[in-house]
């Protein structure tokens, strides 16, 4: 008995399918884990730079409230009063009472009071930990 042995391309023979579905894992992998920070791109807001600035982590817990240029709030990408901005806040604290981080950004060109006021609503609603957010910089 002759054992046949057939000549050709060891590519012929190669399953290209799993390679296939293990590409379109880690596509699907990576724009899952790529999360892009809506919160810091829903409003052009350019920040006031400060000397001591560290980068912050975006944690689950975090509300972030925007204050543009001309004083408007806005949370989550819709714009918003002051006092529908209260009620976010007070909804948030009561949900997560020891843990909600705000964070305040503030437009460098916004009259300072509209942020006071953002911080005052953190006082007066308790929350247990809110930020300024600036980026970057040289002091002056």
């Amino acid at each position: 008995m002759a054992l046949q042995i057939k000549k050709g391309r060891a590519l012929d023979s190669l399953n290209l399918t799993p390679l296939i579905d293990v590409v379109f894992l880690l596509l699907i992998f990576f724009l899952v884990a790529t999360r892009f920070a809506q919160d810091d791109r829903e409003l052009p807001v350019l920040l006031p730079s400060a000397a001591s600035a560290v980068p912050m982590t975006t944690e689950p817990t975090e509300l972030v409230v925007n204050v543009d240029a001309t004083g408007q709030y806005m949370i989550l990408g819709e714009r918003m009063s002051l006092d529908k901005v209260e009620s976010i806040l007070r909804r948030s604290v009561a949900d997560n009472p020891i843990n909600q981080m705000v964070i305040i950004r503030g437009d460098r060109n916004v009259a300072f009071q509209a942020v006071v006021s953002v911080m005052d609503l953190c006082n007066k609603l308790k929350v247990p930990s809110y930020k300024i957010s600036t980026e970057a910089g040289v002091g002056s």
